[in-house]
């Protein structure tokens, strides 16, 4: 059996490893060029949160990470990615993603925010435990990372792919850190839930108005009520 010292040393190098895999994976979405790609990753990026929330759980001993490792796997791992699979074959848009950034440029920015939320979040977490201040620092790196895919990806179901890293990101601040209230993941998978309904519409009234989904024809219709 591991000893005390050990098994401590191995759930900080697992959750580590778990933590690192959400930031890994939002690289990912910026390097994907196929909207399907995108969902996949999208959906194991949420499989990893879901792993990473568990692995909490059981190192906390706090059955509300449970839940949350629950409603991570199944809302954002499974059920909003098949939702934006149906759009995507409904609306017949089997495309590349349309960018405002090359590949490169893109992963370079996103390395320079990693390097940012590193130095934002170390020096000012010098008091909370090590796993803590990483985890947050991943945490900020992967919501930063979502801020720059809604800036560089002109199409809105890759934009909404996004924000919803960007809430991952967030879950996985929250995860790291004890005693997080369970009301707290229930109420963001709710809003996550109600914002795919309300997307999905949007999404079918710029196809049926454009027959494209570039949200750059948004600027037209600004200029159209001018």
């Amino acid at each position: 059996m591991d000893s005390p010292g050990g098994f401590g040393n191995f759930s900080y190098d697992l959750a580590h490893l778990l933590g690192g895999a959400v930031l890994v994976l939002t690289f990912g979405l910026l390097y994907q060029r196929r909207l399907t790609a995108v969902i996949n990753t999208y959906s194991v990026q949420s499989w990893a949160l879901a792993a990473a929330a568990a692995w909490q759980g059981w190192v906390q001993g706090s059955a509300e990470l449970y839940v949350a490792a629950l409603i991570a796997l199944s809302v954002k791992g499974v059920v909003i990615p098949i939702a934006l699979h149906r759009i995507v074959r409904r609306l017949d848009i089997h495309r590349t993603v349309e960018a405002a950034m090359g590949v490169f440029p893109s992963m370079a920015l996103g390395v320079a925010l990693v390097v940012l939320a590193i130095l934002l979040v170390l020096p000012s977490t010098m008091e909370s435990q090590v796993l803590t201040r990483e985890d947050l620092a991943l945490a900020l790196s992967v919501v930063l990372l979502g801020h720059l895919m809604l800036i560089t990806r002109r199409t809105a179901l890759t934009q909404v792919v996004g924000f919803m890293s960007i809430e991952n990101g967030l879950i996985l601040g929250a995860v790291g850190v004890r005693g997080m209230p369970l009301v707290v993941e229930l109420s963001v998978a709710v809003l996550v839930l109600v914002g795919a309904v309300v997307f999905g519409v949007f999404f079918f009234r710029i196809r049926e108005r454009f027959d494209s989904l570039d949200d750059s024809h948004l600027d037209r219709v600004g200029e159209a009520h001018r």
